[in-house]
């Protein structure tokens, strides 16, 4: 039995998503029964200071991904059209296979979630 400890966690989403991009639970996390371990979803708090882009295409083969507004304004482009989260709350998102790089285009905060969680499947297209 596992003891509450490898049940329950808490912390700071930015800090510990420090060393990784942002990304704090996903199937990255060592050891394997911390609860942040997760094959079926990767979660990400990512700050980004006006400015701030991807501006190499990249696409996930596998995953679904949701990115939320939480302030700021923050540009993602799509080939075949962009999208401009400006309010608290806006959010896209994108089945597998779909090419995307983004801007912010103020300083801002956006929550992202991809599921499954899968070694390799972001990449550049």
């Amino acid at each position: 039995m596992q003891s509450s400890q490898n049940k329950i966690v808490f912390g700071n989403a930015k800090q510990e998503g420090g060393s990784r991009g942002g990304w704090f639970i996903g199937h990255f996390i060592n050891p394997p029964d911390d609860a942040r371990y997760s094959e079926e979803v990767e979660v990400k708090w990512a700050v980004h200071l006006n400015g701030e882009n991807r501006s190499e295409w990249a696409v996930n083969n596998e995953a679904t991904t949701l990115s939320i507004l939480i302030n700021g304004r923050f540009r993602l482009e799509f080939e075949d059209r962009g999208i401009v989260l400006s309010r608290e709350g806006d959010y896209v998102l994108w089945r597998p296979g779909v090419p995307h790089t983004w801007e912010a285009e103020s300083d801002c905060t956006i929550l992202t979630v991809r599921w499954p969680s899968k070694a390799g499947d972001s990449v550049a297209k």
